[in-house]
This record gives C-alpha cells, structure tokens and sequence, in this order.
C-alpha cells in the first residue's frame, strides 16, 4: 500500500502544482488594451441545466464567430464560449456605443419573445471574471381592463460597470438597462439598435481577493446563523449517540467480557454473541462483489479527501471555469490503484483466486451505471441542442482516459494488493454448518436497521445539504468549504458510531450474518438523500422534461457514490469491532 500512496501523492501533488499555478494566473494591461471577453451561454433562470449556446438567439455577432478552446471541465460544465462583438478596453469609458443595427424578422422576434417569457439569462466572461443580465422583461397589464394582456419587452442596452486596480481588472458588472428597450409582443418585424456604455472606477481590493465577492451572499448573517445551527444540530446527535454507546459498552459488553473470561458455564449462556464464534467470521456471499464494493468506497473516500485538500489551497473557487469538474476527473482516474489495491486485498484474505473478477467489477459496479446515465442524459440534451451535450470529441478523450489510464492503473493496484496480502486469521475456527438465526423483530430486520443507520446521519447534515443542493442546482454560492468539511467529518462519525452500536447488538442477537447489514446499513444515508431530492425538486421552480431527467439523473449518480463511500466506512468500523471483541475473549 506503501508504493500506491506514493504514486497517488505523486500525481496529485502535481496536479495540485499546477491547478494552484492557473488559479493565481494575473493579466496586467495598460490603459487601451484590449482585455478579452467571451460570451458563454443562455438559458431558463430556474432551469440550470438546460443551457444553450449564445448565438442561439439572433443577438448581434461578429462577421466569424469563433469557438474558444475550452478544457475538459469547461465542457463537463457546459460552457461554450465564443468570441463577442462587444469592446471592452481596459480603462476605456463608453457611453451609448452603437454595438450593431438588427432588423429582427418575424422568427427572431419569437425567438425572443419565448426566451423572456421564460425568463432567459446570458452569461459573459471577461478576463474570466463571470457576469450575467436579463434578455428582457414582461410587463402584465392584467389589471388594466384597456390591454390584452401582458407585454414582452426587449432589453436592446447593456450597462457594464468595472472596477480596477493598477493595472489589473477587479471586477465587472452587467446591467440590462430597462430603460431601454423595444416592445416585441406581436409577431412582427422591427429594427433594433443594440447599444451598450462602460464605466471605469478605481478599487483598493487586491487582485487575490477579486473572487471573493461571489461568497459574500453566503457570509450573510442570516446564512451564518443557518450553518451554526446546523453545526451544533450535528453536534447534539453525536454527543446523544456518543453517550448511548459509552453506556451500553460500559454496562454490557464489558460484563460480557468479564462474565466469559471467569468460566462459569451458567454465566457463559447469558453471552449471546459469544455463541456465534464459529459463524461470525464466516465470508461474505457474493465475496466479488462485496470486494469490489470496499475498494470503490475506498476510491470516493480518497476523491473526497483530496478535493477538500484543493478547497483548502484555494484551487477549487466560485466560477474557475470547470476546474472543480476537471479535479474530479483527474483525481477519479488517478486513485484507480487504490481502488484495486482494497478490492483484490480484501479478496485475498478469504480466497486465493478469483481476484481477477472482484477487480474487474470495481472497473464498472460505478462507471458502468455512470456511463449508461451519461449516454441517455447525453441524447436528451443533443436532442434539445443544449450545451449540456458532451461533444463526440470529448467523449472519445472520456473513453481512452478510461482504457489507456484509469483500467490499467486499476489492474496494477489489483496485482500489488493481491501480492501484499495473505489469508485472514479468524480469531475463532469457523463452523462447517452455519447456526441458525433466531427469529428477530422487525425493527432488528435489514430495512429497520437501514432506516435507523441512515435516518441520524441524514437528520444531522439535512440543512447542510439543502445548502449543497441550493448551490448545485441553484444560484447559490456554497463557498464555505470549512463547515462543509465538518458536515463531512460529523457524516463520518456518525456512520462508523452507529455501525459499531448497531454490529454489537445485532451480534448480541445471535445474528451472525452481520457483513452485508453493514453494508447496506451504512449506506442508507445516501437513499435518504436521494429522497430529499425529490422533496427538493417539487419545491424548486424547476420545470421541462430535460431539467427533470439531469436533475435527477446526476444526483442518483452522486448518492450512488455516497452509498459506497459510506458503505466501506460502515463496514471497516465494523470489522475492526468485531475482530477486537473476539480476540479478546478465550475461544474454545
């Protein structure tokens, strides 16, 4: 295991080097430069994910609209930027500059009409700073018994407000200004003269501090005192949970303990997990794909930690153009020894053959049910001509990270665990013949133990990830990486307390059969989150088949990998357990 830290240390350090070196990239321009600028795309306000390309609507463009190169994040995130006809020279006012004069034909005033009426926005980059206007407005006369009804209205002039310091941009702001604007409530045409002003202040605000006017709607007291509670909602769960365990290990597991090691036979049948010695340790069924599990939990666990580590360093912030999906790209494919190393490690311990298949599952027990998501969300998105679609290009480069990097790392971190292994050591020799389970109540059954083991995690880090699912599908801004680390620590804590709580009374039942419970126990947490999407989505303004099926599309694929992430945690907490009580008993 030596060896594949070292590599994934390695990487990331490197990667890390480099997205720090992009992150902290500052343009200096003279006055009169021309500082570059992109329009990105539009689409429905409450509609994230259904996004189109700029020049969709007949805005005014250049003579060649060119498509800027974008990374692999940018286009994971949707991004399509191109090149504008707007000017913006740095330090350079503008007030009423004619941009074009457009005769909008019957089509593209519809064109226009539809996108107000849906509440259309355009984004905009400049010297990647983002901003965002309104396309147009609506006007509802319903009150007035003279109109038939409302009117759509046509912003035809953009404000951008800048702000500078030195030689550096600061930050850039775009206004429709409603003051002007044409009426294109009838399908008919019209001339419209696009116009647009610049205005240049000074700022003392440095250039590494330029970003963090994005997180300010997230520092306000209101947002504070939400995320305080939530904290200490969390906190209050653990120290309950915390003391429940302390009790019931001091009172019973220690008399246990005590009662076994005196001899006395009488004693001894009070014990009842004592009993099940020679079952307890039995394998897994289905020992593949239990591996394979653990070693794609183990792979999130790893993707996780070190996406704090880059929040921490200041990597992953608001609007850098896709490098939070491009980090999860390349941090994803390059933990795959790791993820071979658990799965074929595990496998080792129980069976010297067989690795193979338990290794080769890991490769698509994810990125299988992953990959078949993408291609039907992918289609949609085609079909509907949104940027959400992943260009052919892309997805070929997707493909061979896959197969040139990802299943040949994957195989050597199978190769390396399967070697450094050797066969488990049971505390207990196992039983030919598996005893039998006694009847239990419903609520010690799998689904009651799910229900308890994902209902306490999710009850403490509910409010957090209404947060996280506000910025996710929203336009909040979640930049308060420390509290969602916690929430991420407290998720943690909570899972191993409960598996531990919840083994050792399912042991004291005489139920032997304790690997998968673990499993499917500790995982429930993500079932629970995946229907607070839904409790989330009917109460969002979110609409249209397409921002349906992404929405939740992308969140079973995100609570999908929660679910194994907190699965191996459930399970290693528990094992450790469960080894340590049996060792320190005297088998027979």
């Amino acid at each position: 295991m030596i060896q594949i830290t070292g590599f994934l240390m390695y990487f990331m350090t490197a990667h890390l080097a480099i997205s720090l070196q992009f992150a902290i990239a500052a343009a200096h321009y003279n006055a009169g430069d021309q500082v570059p600028i992109f329009v990105n795309k539009i689409g429905p306000l409450h509609n994230p994910s259904e996004t189109y390309q700029y020049y969709e609507l007949p805005f005014c463009r250049p003579a060649s609209v060119v498509q800027k190169k974008e990374s692999l994040g940018e286009i994971l995130n949707a991004d399509r930027l191109a090149n504008a006809l707007y000017e913006l020279k740095f330090r350079e006012k503008k007030v009423g500059h004619i941009l074009c004069e457009k005769k909008l034909t019957e089509d593209d005033v519809t064109k226009f009409r539809n996108a107000v009426i849906n509440e259309f926005y355009f984004q905009m980059y400049y010297d990647d700073l983002p901003m965002w206007g309104f396309i147009g407005r609506v006007e509802d006369n319903s009150w007035n018994n003279d109109e038939k009804g409302p009117k759509y209205y046509l912003f035809k002039h953009v404000q951008f407000d800048a702000l500078y310091n030195g030689d550096q941009v600061i930050e850039i702001r775009a206004f429709s200004d409603p003051a002007h604007v044409v009426d294109i409530t009838n399908n008919e045409e019209v001339t419209v003269q696009f116009t647009y002003s610049v205005s240049w202040n000074e700022t003392f605000i440095a250039f590494k501090s330029r970003m963090d006017k994005y997180s300010r709607a997230s520092l306000l007291p209101t947002a504070k005192q939400i995320h305080w509670f939530s904290f200490i909602n969390s906190i209050v769960i653990i120290v309950l949970l915390m003391g429940l365990l302390v009790m019931m290990f001091m009172r019973h597991l220690k008399n246990d303990l005590k009662k076994f090691s005196g001899g006395d036979e009488e004693e001894d049948k009070e014990v009842g997990w004592k009993y099940i010695h020679g079952d307890v340790f039995r394998p897994p069924s289905q020992l593949h794909l239990f591996s394979a599990i653990l070693g794609s939990g183990t792979q999130f666990l790893i993707v996780s930690v070190f996406l704090f580590i880059m929040a921490f360093f200041g990597v992953l912030y608001p609007y850098n153009l896709g490098s939070l999906s491009t980090s999860v790209v390349v941090i994803y494919s390059l933990t795959f020894p790791a993820a071979g190393y658990c799965t074929a490690s595990f496998h080792r311990q129980f069976s010297k053959t067989g690795w193979e298949k338990s290794v080769l599952l890991t490769g698509i027990l994810y990125l299988g049910p992953l990959f078949f998501t993408v291609f039907i969300l992918n289609t949609v998105a085609i079909s509907f001509g949104a940027t959400a679609a992943l260009p052919l290009g892309t997805i070929v480069v997707i493909l061979l990270l896959y197969t040139l990097v990802a299943m040949p790392l994957l195989a050597l971190g199978g190769m390396i665990g399967h070697r450094l292994s050797s066969e488990f050591q049971a505390p207990s020799v196992t039983k030919r013949v598996a005893r039998d389970i006694p009847s239990l109540t419903w609520y010690m059954k799998t689904p009651g133990q799910m229900f308890v083991g994902g209902l306490l995690p999710f009850s403490a880090i509910v409010l957090e990830l209404h947060h996280l699912y506000a910025s996710m599908w929203g336009y909040k801004i979640f930049t308060l990486s420390g509290i969602l680390f916690i929430t991420f620590i407290i998720l943690i804590v909570l899972t191993a307390m409960l598996s531990v709580g919840m083994t050792y009374i399912q042991l004291s039942l005489e139920d032997h059969e304790w690997w998968w419970r673990s499993i499917l126990r500790g995982g429930s947490t993500a079932i629970f989150m995946f229907g607070y999407c839904i409790y989330y989505y009917k109460n969002s303004n979110m609409n249209g088949s397409l921002q349906l099926l992404f929405f939740f599309g992308y969140n079973a694929c995100l609570c999908y990998s929660i679910f194994l992430m907190l699965s191996t945690i459930s399970f290693y907490v528990s094992w450790i357990f469960v080894r340590r009580i049996y060792h320190a008993i005297k088998s027979e």
